[in-house]
């Protein structure tokens, strides 16, 4: 998904951090990010730790949101169970071509495809062998990767990483149209894993900007989420 879709999704967060007052309530249901929109600048580590947990949750929330519209592609790893035909079970990896081989379906094309799209496609060819199947698709890894740009950057949001090549934490900060006028650059962090295996893994810029040090500039895995918190005056 482009920057430009998440970005509004993420700017009440944004602004919510750089004016540093709750975020009003909407009337309508709330979208993933309101649960972080009204954090404050972290005072102590606890509030940081806190604030940094919130954040991976939120960047999970909007993949999971993600997958609502996203049509599937060449490089997918998917998971595809049929109720009551546990033997016919499969986790199969989306071909160069879009297809996939199923049990009695043979190779369906499932490229280009919505979750739900896949699913009736599916049960549309196993109902020739099996009574009013019911199939369910699940996308286990995504073929192409993406990382999360949040806080004080002037477009928030997802940033596919780059097929075939690595995508630096600078990279992605300017991808997402780089720091706002109340960044704290040098305490940019980049939050990696959930629960006990998470990381906070800190980024000073100016190493990277001002002194060239170019191994500060890690390297980004997928499903990072880079965190650029403002700067306190």
């Amino acid at each position: 998904m482009k920057i430009g879709v998440l970005s509004v999704i993420l700017i009440p967060f944004l602004a919510a951090c750089a004016a540093q007052r709750p975020y009003a309530r909407r009337q309508s249901a709330p979208d993933p990010g309101q649960a972080a929109a009204t954090a404050q600048a972290p005072e102590t580590p606890q509030q940081e730790a806190a604030l940094e947990q919130r954040l991976i949750e939120t960047a999970q929330e909007l993949k999971d949101r993600n997958q609502l519209n996203y049509k599937i592609q060449p490089g997918d790893l998917i998971e595809v169970t049929v109720f009551k035909e546990n033997d016919m079970s499969r986790t199969a990896r989306i071909s160069g071509n879009g297809t996939i081989t199923f049990p009695l379906a043979g190779s369906v094309k499932l490229s280009d495809l919505s979750v739900n799209e896949a699913e009736a496609l599916l049960a549309q060819k196993l109902s020739e062998f099996l009574v009013k199947p019911q199939v369910t698709v699940l996308i286990k890894e995504y073929g192409n990767k993406q990382i999360y740009v949040l806080g004080e950057v002037k477009k928030p949001g997802s940033i596919e990483i780059p097929a075939e090549r690595y995508l630096t934490v600078l990279e992605a900060i300017t991808m997402a149209g780089g720091f706002t006028d109340i960044a704290a650059p040098d305490r940019t962090k980049i939050l990696r894993g959930a629960g006990n295996t998470s990381q906070s893994i800190p980024v000073e810029i100016s190493r990277i900007t001002k002194q060239g040090d170019k191994s500060a500039d890690i390297f980004l895995e997928p499903n990072d989420t880079v965190y650029v918190p403002q700067s306190f005056f």
